[in-house]
């Protein structure tokens, strides 16, 4: 395992997502594993039950359907009274789940690296309404099609790999390039965060701003 190389705590350049290993002072280290400290103490542990349980179900049929995706938004908390979301319920769930498909055999594909799995499980899901622009909810399909490589992407995580000196843009792609940036802080985290699930990170990032 690498270990990691570490930046004076008054740097602030941001570092680029490239092909080398993120560095981060260990200060920095120390607030994400602060925050994912606080998130497990103060969230429900019932919270993750509708996504476990879509797991569950995509696990089975290899797709995710009309119906789970209802309830990923619920678990996402975001709003359904939108014009996508009348057009992704006018589709057939038969046309949905062969989006779905593909997007779950790329993310569960091993022989993929992470960062390959989630360029092609976002670009499969990119046809179907809601899913065209944005990648909150994708993102939410991608972590339940593959809980142990993916990680939902918010605002609230990607604001938080900037304050850590991560930058991240908002171009075409940006999803594969979250799970790369969550991918080599993985590689690069000393003990115990380099030992956590990419939802792991996501969840600590999330909670940095709370």
């Amino acid at each position: 395992m690498t270990t990691p190389s570490l930046i004076p705590p008054d740097k602030t350049e941001q570092q680029a997502v490239t092909d080398q290993p993120l560095a981060l002072a260990p200060d920095r280290w120390h607030r994400l594993a602060s925050a994912h400290q606080a998130y497990t103490e103060t969230v429900s542990p019932y919270y993750d039950e509708t996504l476990q349980e879509v797991t569950r179900r995509a696990c089975t049929s290899g797709s995710i359907g009309k119906a789970d995706i209802g309830a990923l938004l619920m678990w996402k908390r975001l709003r359904a009274d939108t014009p996508w979301a009348a057009e992704l319920m006018a589709l057939a769930d038969s046309d949905v789940r062969c989006a779905t498909a593909a997007a779950t055999a790329a993310a569960q594909d091993t022989s993929l690296s992470r960062r390959s799995a989630a360029r092609a499980g976002r670009a499969a899901l990119a046809s179907l309404p809601g899913f065209r622009t944005g990648d909150a909810l994708a993102s939410a399909v991608l972590t339940a099609a593959a809980p142990d490589r993916m990680a939902v992407y918010d605002r609230r995580a990607h604001d938080e790999l900037h304050a850590l000196g991560i930058n991240l843009s908002h171009a075409p792609g940006r999803y594969s390039r979250y799970i790369e940036a969550i991918d080599q802080l993985l590689t690069t985290a000393p003990d115990p965060i380099r030992h956590w699930t990419a939802r792991d990170i996501d969840t600590a990032l999330y909670w940095m701003t709370a």
